[in-house]
């Protein structure tokens, strides 16, 4: 288990930040992108899970959480567990005011913009097997312990795609 220090990760999350790849991403995804806007301060905005603010050509204003791996493990993690011990929900799992995680994998640069209300409703319909059937990593913060699930890309991405597919019942 990897042992986390808060004030290490949070400097290396704002340092990212600032990496231009974020822009190259969001230009290339919208090429109607007008402003994009860094929310690095604490705030309703950060704890909605809002690390950008991007206004479109139109005006439509999209909110991203960005997400960044160091290593191309071939997954994407999943955190369900912020605060295991508190029983606190991890992003995936709770109610995040974005649009978009923009979860960017760095040594293969590549980002995938996953849309948040399909991710958690692939989640919610999901979450049990593949906490069964795919590694979980936990991370010890010291006082809390953070845990996640490493779904396969290609899984994740095929429940992504069949939830844009709704049956209902014939009324």
């Amino acid at each position: 288990m990897t042992v986390h220090n808060f004030a290490r990760s949070l400097a290396a999350s704002n340092a990212q930040a600032d990496n231009p790849i974020w822009l190259e991403v969001y230009r290339k995804a919208f090429p109607n992108l007008a402003a994009a806007t860094c929310v690095r301060q604490d705030g309703w905005a950060q704890r909605g899970g809002i690390d950008r603010v991007l206004v479109l050509g139109s005006g439509k204003t999209l909110h991203v959480d960005e997400k960044v791996r160091a290593v191309d493990y071939g997954d994407v993690l999943l955190e369900y567990w912020s605060n295991a011990e508190r029983r606190e929900p991890g992003w995936v799992a709770k109610d995040l005011a974005c649009d978009y995680i923009a979860y960017a994998v760095l040594p293969s640069r590549v980002c995938y913009l996953l849309p948040f209300q399909s991710l958690r409703y692939v989640w919610r319909e999901n979450c049990g097997r593949w906490c069964e059937q795919y590694p979980r990593v936990k991370a010890d913060n010291r006082t809390y312990t953070t845990v996640s699930v490493a779904v396969p890309k290609v899984v994740l991405f095929d429940a992504l795609r069949d939830s844009m597919t709704i049956q209902w019942e014939a009324a």
